[in-house]
This record gives structure tokens, C-alpha cells and sequence, in this order.
């Protein structure tokens, strides 16, 4: 099977630098989007929101003596009041009793305050207009009680300097932080994800290195998925259950090897003995018979190398009542040879399996030659055919408790068998069931024994 070598573009570290790059840009993207909506929609709001936001910081900030009177504004806020002198023609405040009558003014006889009796005289708190030089001014007023008495703390701007300051100032100064901010997550945000995903993938790099020295004298090791990621234990787990079914079928394919091993040996040692005792030219019986009995052996090991490769099965849709009076048609002179009569019977018409026909024989002519081996003569066979299973059912002498979980192993053979079998026929109808996900079993009869094939429901999963 040919393998891929890794490339750079495969990495999995390079994949999620590549997402999170990706990811930060579009963040970005959206947020400068979002920031340039906001401003957008809110320029002609900006004005008039700020400078009601700004009467209320100030009057929250009037400083007030003893007698209650106020006598300007907080500390802090005084270090800023020479904006209001610099930008008298833009920007200015005061303090206003309940008569309408200024009691602080950081400037005299400001010009930008319209006369009295227009919108900026009326003591009501919230916004109002006025025009002055030409420019757009926007004022708010802002009540500010006090030890039982109500002072009125009036701001107006003119609309080109608040347009300057988010122009020229505001806007800059986001947008440097924007930048700043993208740096800082492109750079050490992302120095920290490099960091995180090398720890993250340490484990992944030892579960592959373990993987990678594990050979078919190693098969018990397996990976240990303590330090692995939540996200790939299922898969390490799978890894893990296919090393035991790689383990077992290597260990059943050593003891199978070493049977078959032994079991030819025997028959071969048999007749070499014969051959070097016979004269020349003489026929010997038992010669053929070992011949016979040996050819037959291979030809079972054969049948079962071919029935434990899936790849080997062809599935399709399969009338299993015709194949059952297939194979008893095949075996019906060695059944009137052992006088054991064969009973067929097909339960409805639901009878078609999906499987590969060719075993499907193999498999019912090696449960109704092994039922024959152990059927007393004059008695019946009953073989019978339904929509989920079927069996095969002899009245012979039956089997022991103890015998029923080893009747499906390789080279067994019963203690009442007619002829001296090679002992796989069984083990070939567990491979054909396997490779279906069937299941084969033996039940106890009084008297005899009881061979039954369960298909799964339609859907369901087939046994591993």
C-alpha cells in the first residue's frame, strides 16, 4: 500500500496559525467596519449627545461654599478651564441661580451666549439651539440642586469644534489603537497559540512514535491516551482495538500455522514408513487412504485461507432455501449410503439473504457432512430455513457442555465422527459467518445437536 509523504502544507499546527491569522483579520475587519458605521451614523448625533453628556460631567463637578452658593468648579476640572478662555468664540459655561440671573462665568461678558430672553435664558433642563457668527452652537443645561436651593449649570459648543475633535483627535487616536491592538494579537497572541498548540500536539507526537515502533512481535503494546486531547482519544481507542484484532488474528494465524504443521507431519510420516517398507511394485491400502486423508487436509486449509479473506466474497441477494436443497442434493448419496434420511423445511418466502452463494454452499454443505458424520443410521436430519436464521439439527450422540465452546476451533473433531476428518469444517463455516456477520452457534438437542445461523435485523450493525 503506497504511503504519502508529509508536505508543509499538511501541518496541522500551520492549519490553525492559518485559522487564527484568518480569524484576527476578520475580527479586525469587522471591528473597523462597526467602528466606521458607528461614527458614520452617529456624526450628526455626536454632537448633540456629548454636549448634554459634558453639562452633566460638569455639574456633577461645581464646587459650592459654606452657604451653599456655588463658587466654581472642582479642582480637576479648573486645569481645564483655560480651554474656555483660548475658545471663547466655540466653547463656553455658567452658573445660573433660579432667577435666570449668571453667578460664575469664566469670562465675562462672553459674547457667545445669546441675548437674554432667546433659548439659552429659558431654565429647563435638556438641549437647546442658537446661532451664532455664523456657526451652529448647541447648548445644554443641567440642573444642580443643593442644600434645598436649584442652580442651573448651562454649556454650549459650536458644531466645527466638536467635528475637529473627533476628526482630527478621536478618530486618530482609535484607530492607532486599533492598530496597536491588532499588533499585540497578531504577535503575541499568536506566539501564544504556537506555544499552546506545540504542548497541545507533544502527546500526539509520542502516541505516533509508540504507533510507529510497533511490529508483529510487539502487537500487546498500545497507546496510552492520558496526556492525549479529548478530541483524539476515540481515535487512539480505535487504534488500540484494531492492535487487538491484529494481535488475536496474528496469535489464532501462529496457532494455526503450528497445527497445520503438525497435522501434516503425521500423515507424510506415515507414508514415508510405508514407502520404505514396501516392495516394489506392491499397492497398500492404508498408503492411499493416508494420500486420500492428507489431499483432503489441504484442500481444507485451502477452503479456510479462502473463507477468512472478505475481499474473496461476493455479496448478492441469495435464496437460502435453494441453496439448502443445493447442498443436500451434493450430499444425498453419502446420506442414503449412512441411511440417514434429509428433511428440508423453508419457513414462508422471506427466505433471500445478501451474501456470497459460493459460501453459502460451502457453508451448509459442511454443517449437513459433519451432522451426517455423527447421525445415527436410520435417523432423521432436519434442516430447516427461515427469514433470520436457519440450522441444521442431527440426533446423534451429541457433545458435552465443555465441548460446545471448542466444537468451532481449528483441527477439532468430534469423538463420534464416521471418518477421520481434517477438523476444519467447522472452523470454515465460523470464517464464511464472520465474513457475513452471521452468527454460528451450536445448541444441545435431546437427543443430538442443533447448528444455527442468525443473520443480524436489517440495519442493525453485524457483530465484530
Amino acid at each position: 500500500m503506497p504511503f504519502t509523504t508529509p508536505t508543509w502544507l499538511s501541518s496541522l499546527t500551520l492549519k490553525v496559525m492559518l485559522a487564527y491569522v484568518a480569524g484576527v483579520l476578520l475580527t479586525i475587519a469587522t471591528l473597523a467596519l462597526i467602528f466606521n458605521g458607528v461614527t458614520t451614523l452617529r456624526g450628526p448625533l455626536f454632537f448633540d449627545e456629548d454636549i448634554t453628556e459634558f453639562a452633566e460631567e460638569l455639574g456633577e463637578n461645581l464646587h459650592f461654599d459654606a452657604s451653599g452658593a456655588p463658587t466654581g468648579l472642582a479642582v480637576d476640572e479648573q486645569r481645564r478651564e483655560w480651554l474656555y478662555r483660548v475658545l471663547k468664540d466655540d466653547l463656553a459655561y455658567r452658573v445660573l441661580d433660579a432667577s435666570g440671573r449668571v453667578v460664575i462665568e469664566p469670562t465675562p461678558a462672553n459674547p457667545i451666549w445669546p441675548a437674554a430672553g432667546e433659548g439659552a435664558r429659558v431654565l429647563r433642563p435638556g438641549k437647546f439651539e442658537f446661532t451664532y457668527a455664523g456657526q451652529r452652537m448647541q447648548g445644554a443645561t443641567e440642573a444642580v440642586p443643593h442644600q434645598g436651593r436649584t442652580w442651573y449649570l448651562q454649556l454650549a459648543g459650536s458644531a466645527r469644534l466638536f467635528e475637529l475633535f473627533r476628526l482630527d483627535f478621536a478618530l486618530p487616536f482609535m484607530g492607532m489603537g486599533m492598530v496597536l491592538f491588532s499588533s499585540v494579537m497578531l504577535l503575541l497572541f499568536g506566539v501564544c497559540v504556537f506555544v499552546m498548540l506545540k504542548r497541545v500536539l507533544k502527546p500526539l507526537h509520542d502516541v505516533s512514535a509508540t504507533a510507529a515502533a510497533i511490529s508483529p512481535r510487539w502487537l500487546h503494546a498500545r497507546l496510552q491516551v492520558d496526556r492525549v486531547p479529548s478530541e483524539i482519544v476515540p481515535l487512539v481507542e480505535s487504534f488500540n482495538r484494531v492492535l487487538e484484532r491484529l494481535e488475536r488474528g496474528y496469535r489464532v494465524q501462529q496457532e494455526f500455522l503450528a497445527m497445520a504443521a503438525h497435522e501434516l507431519k503425521t500423515p507424510l510420516a506415515l507414508i514415508r514408513a510405508q514407502v520404505e517398507f514396501m516392495e516394489k511394485g506392491q499397492a497398500d491400502d492404508s498408503l492411499l487412504q493416508d494420500v486420500e486423508h492428507m489431499t483432503r487436509q489441504v484442500q481444507q486449509l485451502l477452503l479456510l485461507a479462502e473463507a477468512s479473506e472478505v475481499q474473496n466474497y461476493q455479496f448478492q441477494p441469495t435464496d437460502m432455501g435453494a441453496a439448502a436443497q443445493e447442498a443436500i442434493g451434493y450430499l444425498r448419496r453419502m446420506a442414503d449410503a449412512l441411511g440417514v434420511e434429509v428433511e428440508l423445511r423453508v419457513a414462508g418466502e422471506g427466505t433471500t439473504w445478501d451474501a456470497d452463494r459460493g459460501a453459502v454452499f460451502t457453508l451448509l454443505k459442511n454443517l449437513l457432512e459433519n451432522a451426517l458424520q455423527h447421525a445415527p443410521a436410520g435417523s432423521r436430519l432436519s434442516v430447516e430455513v427461515g427469514e433470520r436464521a436457519l440450522s441444521v439439527r442431527d440426533r446423534g450422540p451429541g457433545v458435552t457442555p465443555e465441548q460446545l465452546s471448542r466444537m468451532f476451533g481449528r483441527f477439532w473433531r468430534g469423538a463420534h465422527r464416521r471418518d477421520h476428518g481434517a477438523g476444519l469444517g467447522l472452523a470454515i463455516c465460523q470464517e464464511i459467518a464472520d465474513a457475513h456477520g452471521w452468527t454460528l452457534s451450536a445448541e444441545r438437542e435431546s437427543p443430538g445437536l442443533r447448528m444455527v445461523v442468525v443473520r443480524p435485523e436489517d440495519g442493525a450493525p453485524a457483530p465484530v
